[in-house]
């Protein structure tokens, strides 16, 4: 994880801000508030000078203009903890003990890192007669006292959203205090947060090796390692968490989330329901239980629990975009109305706002509304965007030392090498290219396994390259000319074994893995007899259906028509390459051709895979089994030719992405 630098926009606000602050605590509180009032003329939603503002005023005994300042902050940041704490303070120096508990309950409840509210709460709970909830407060007001200064800042600037702060006060703390385990849990956790989840799996162990009774660790060590797709390892965590507490919601929701993984959908749904009788109000628990039901091809039910999650939390934008995501549901004018103003509203969080955006340009796309559905998809694409730290010449430069490491010779000089198993068929290309449709009818054969996108190839490529920091070269593919016959031999087999958790007694398998395009040159060293199928749309089409793709994890390149159209173009010249080197060992199948003479394409994906040809790989649409994929729904339909040009109709907004694909669209690829 690589420390973020200062937003150097900010800079010059972030100067006067601490100058103000220095001010408030050498007690110059009337030059503190001055300085922040002219800040605020400047910067009128800003969070710290609103704050600022606020505290100033109490300290001064202005209590109603604090709240007045804090109403105003509210409605602009209103997910805050400090701004809750702010008020408790309001409310208790007014002597209103309802309202200031109520209020520090709300900050802790948005940020545990806040020993002022607990110590504070401790009180005023005994007070009212809340005795057991007052010597919680007590507990977690000592326990924060117990720990460093900068750990609990650190965990308060994470709570506020404020990661890279947080990383930044970490690192440096544990160079000097290198197994503080409470340090090494909140990184690793910054690590989650990030995506770096190498780096939160190796702290989370390390924390467990200092102290194996932490069993907070041993949970975010278990979510970790789902995130991963290790549910076996996840299961066997999660079980020692529950012969202590077998009753913790937490640890079974979370149980139910391994089974998920494990493809146990009645068990995890027996789970989820319990809980939710249990929590009726809890919103995740119904979306948890819809995209069960949605993965094992049962719409209704599933279009049942993601309104449900809806109406407990009416900005829940992931059960309005889980909705969308079923491709044939259509929202009904009073839905739409609700997510309308749910989007618009100042109070919905960033990640419920493009949840809803993408949700809109669906709905607004099934009714012909082009423009605003554009719009829409747009303003969701940019929001997402703006959180990610897509890389697009790092990738690049990965798929040119690809080319320039797995050449023919290279090939050629490792013939024999791997392990001898052909079970595996990876079916790679970009997402939305038709790679569901292709898996669905493979595994409507007798002898194939459905899985899913499975992990284990990038966890292979991570493992390859090392713990190195971020700004060094890969090691990865450099380092595959120095692996012998040995290690990719029990690579291969590690494969093999780690994937079985998925699998039943069928003969062969998919690894419906899209990115694993960009490692073919790995999976041919390590199981030469595996197949693969090149699974390739009409650029446009493809690309398109990218943009109007909010993806749960990854795929980061999909959220700017810039960014895709580059990617397709990088992805099309890697697959040139390996099919240069690789003669005849991957199988292209063009979506549109695909669907134009189906029969045909079917047998020659059988044949390619040495499979008899069996009937029901025409009848597809009628095979029962899970599918995790946004064409969960369409590939459980016969075919249909409707959504093939569907971009079309975004055409005025789209001559720029038609123009970056002019090359690669010509020769349709």
């Amino acid at each position: 994880m690589a420390a973020a630098q200062p937003d150097a926009s900010h800079s010059g606000v972030e100067a006067e801000v601490a100058h103000a602050r220095a001010l408030l605590q050498k007690r110059q509180i009337p030059q503190a508030l001055e300085a922040a009032e002219a800040l605020l003329l400047e910067f009128p939603q800003n969070r710290d000078v609103l704050y600022l503002i606020a505290v100033c005023q109490r300290y001064l005994g202005r209590i109603p203009d604090a709240l007045a300042t804090l109403a105003r902050f509210a409605s602009v940041h209103p997910d805050y903890g400090r701004l809750f704490q702010e008020c408790g303070h309001c409310y208790r120096a007014l002597g209103d003990t309802a309202a200031a508990i109520a209020a520090y309950q709300q900050a802790v409840e948005r940020n545990p890192a806040l020993p002022a509210s607990w110590r504070a709460l401790a009180p005023l709970l005994k007070s009212t007669g809340r005795d057991a909830e007052a010597a919680n407060a007590a507990n977690m007001a000592a326990s924060f006292e117990q720990l460093p200064v900068t750990v609990v800042t650190a965990h308060s600037l994470f709570a506020e959203g404020d990661t890279h702060a947080a990383e930044q006060l970490l690192r440096p703390f544990l160079l000097k205090h290198p197994d503080h385990v409470e340090a090494m849990r909140l990184l690793a956790r910054i690590g989650m947060k990030l995506e770096v989840l190498d780096d939160a799996e190796f702290l989370l162990e390390s924390v467990l090796e200092f102290a194996p009774d932490y069993h907070a660790a041993r949970y975010d060590y278990a979510q970790v390692l789902i995130d991963r797709q290790k549910h076996g390892d996840a299961l066997r965590q999660i079980q020692q968490l529950l012969a202590i507490e077998p009753g913790n919601p937490n640890f079974r929701s979370l149980h139910g989330n391994i089974l998920v993984g494990l493809g146990e959908h009645d068990a995890a749904l027996e789970l989820f329901n319990e809980l939710r009788d249990q929590t009726p109000a809890n919103p995740t628990l119904h979306l948890a239980i819809a995209h069960a039901h949605k993965t094992v091809g049962r719409p209704r039910q599933a279009i049942e629990s993601y309104r449900r999650a809806a109406q407990v939390r009416p900005n829940f934008g992931d059960a309005y975009w889980s909705l969308a995501n079923l491709k044939t549901y259509r929202f009904t004018d009073e839905e739409l109305a609700r997510i309308r103003v749910q989007e618009a509203s100042p109070t919905t969080p960033m990640v419920d706002r493009y949840h809803l955006c993408f949700a809109l340009g669906k709905a607004l796309e099934d009714r012909g509304e082009f423009a605003e559905s554009f719009h829409f998809y747009a303003r969701g694409n940019a929001q997402k965007r703006g959180e990610l730290r897509y890389d697009p010449d790092a990738l690049e430069r990965n798929f040119k030392r690809q080319a320039s490491v797995c050449t023919q010779e290279f090939f050629a000089q490792r013939f024999g090498v791997g392990c001898a198993g052909n079970q595996p068929i990876f079916i790679v290309g970009l997402p939305r290219a038709g790679s569901t449709l292709i898996e669905q009818i493979l595994a409507s054969h007798s002898l194939v396994e459905g899985t899913k996108e499975l992990a284990d190839i990038p966890r292979l490529v991570q493992y390859l390259n090392g713990r190195e920091s971020h700004d060094s070269v890969p090691r990865y593919p450099a380092v595959l000319t120095e692996l012998d016959a040995g290690q990719l031999r029990r690579f291969g087999e590690k494969f093999l074994a780690d994937t079985q958790v998925y699998r039943s007694a069928k003969p062969f398998f998919i690894d419906k893995m899209p990115n694993n395009f960009r490692h073919l040159g790995l999976i041919r060293l390590i199981l030469p007899n595996a197949k693969i199928i090149d699974a390739r749309r009409e650029p446009m089409a493809c690309c398109f259906s990218n943009f109007k793709q909010l993806f749960a994890n990854g795929q980061e390149f999909s959220y700017g028509l810039a960014d895709i159209a580059r990617y397709y173009r990088a992805y099309v010249d890697l697959m040139n390459h390996w099919d240069s080197v690789l003669p005849g060992k991957i199988l292209r199948v063009q979506h549109e051709d695909l669907i134009d003479d189906l029969e045909g394409n079917v047998r020659r994906m059988l044949e390619f895979c040495g499979l008899e040809f069996e009937a029901q790989c025409l009848q597809f649409h009628k095979t029962e089994r899970s599918i995790r994929t946004a064409s969960s729904e369409q590939v459980r339909r016969p075919l249909y030719r409707d959504g093939m040009d569907q971009w079309r109709n975004f055409e005025p907004w789209l001559a720029p992405l038609s123009a970056a694909l002019n090359s690669v669209s010509a020769s349709r690829s």
